[in-house]
C-alpha cells in the first residue's frame, strides 16, 4: 500500500506548493492529527466505520480542526482519507509527504550519529559540511552511539559517511590484513 501513501503525499505536495503554505506548519497539522488518531481508539472507531455517516465524521474532524487551528488544506485532505475509508495510512502519508517536500524543497535528511553529546558549535560545523558535500539544505537529526569510540558518522540517504574512531579503526584492521 507504498503507493496509496506516495499517490496522496505527492498530490498534497503539490497543494502546498501551489497554495504556497506553510510547509512546517501543514506536516505539522497532519503529524498532530495522525497522534491523535494513534491515541484514541474511539476516534479510530468512528472514522474507519462504514456505518458512522459521513457528515458526523466531517463535523468531529472540523471540531478537532478548529481546536488545533489546523489549516483548511489539511483538513480537506484528512476528510478525502475518511471518506475513502483510507485514514489508516495517515502516518504513512505524513511520512511520505515529509519526503517529497524535502525533495521538492532541496532538503536532505542527515542522522548523524556521535559518540557524545555535541555542543552547538559542533552541530554547525557538521551541518555545512553536510551542504557543502551534499548540495543541499540539511535537516539534522542528532543520536548518541556509544560505540563509536569519538568522532561521527553521517547517514544522507542511502550514503553513510563515517568518521567515527571505530570506522577508523576498522579500515586500518582492513589495510594490515590485505
Amino acid at each position: 500500500m507504498a503507493s496509496v501513501a506516495n499517490t496522496y503525499a505527492r498530490a498534497f505536495a503539490d497543494v502546498v506548493l501551489s497554495a504556497h503554505l506553510d510547509a512546517n506548519r501543514a506536516v505539522g497539522g497532519l503529524h498532530e492529527i495522525a497522534r491523535l488518531l494513534a491515541e484514541s481508539a474511539d476516534l479510530r472507531r468512528v472514522w474507519e466505520n462504514p456505518a458512522v455517516p459521513a457528515e458526523q465524521k466531517r463535523n468531529l474532524l472540523d471540531a478537532i480542526v478548529q481546536r488545533e487551528g489546523i489549516d483548511r488544506q489539511v483538513r480537506n485532505l484528512v476528510a478525502v482519507l475518511i471518506d475513502h475509508r483510507r485514514v489508516q495510512f495517515l502516518p504513512r502519508i505524513v511520512e511520505q509527504l515529509e519526503k517529497e517536500l524535502d525533495a521538492r524543497l532541496g532538503f536532505a535528511e542527515a542522522q548523524i550519529f556521535s559518540a557524545r553529546e555535541l555542543g552547538d558549535a559542533e552541530k554547525r560545523a557538521l551541518e555545512t559540511q553536510v551542504e557543502k558535500t551534499t548540495g543541499k539544505k540539511v535537516r539534522a537529526r542528532y543520536a548518541l552511539d556509544s560505540s563509536l569510540l569519538g568522532g561521527a558518522v553521517i547517514r544522507v540517504g542511502s550514503t553513510i559517511y563515517d568518521g567515527s574512531v571505530k570506522g577508523q579503526l576498522e579500515k586500518i584492521r582492513e589495510v594490515i590484513s590485505s
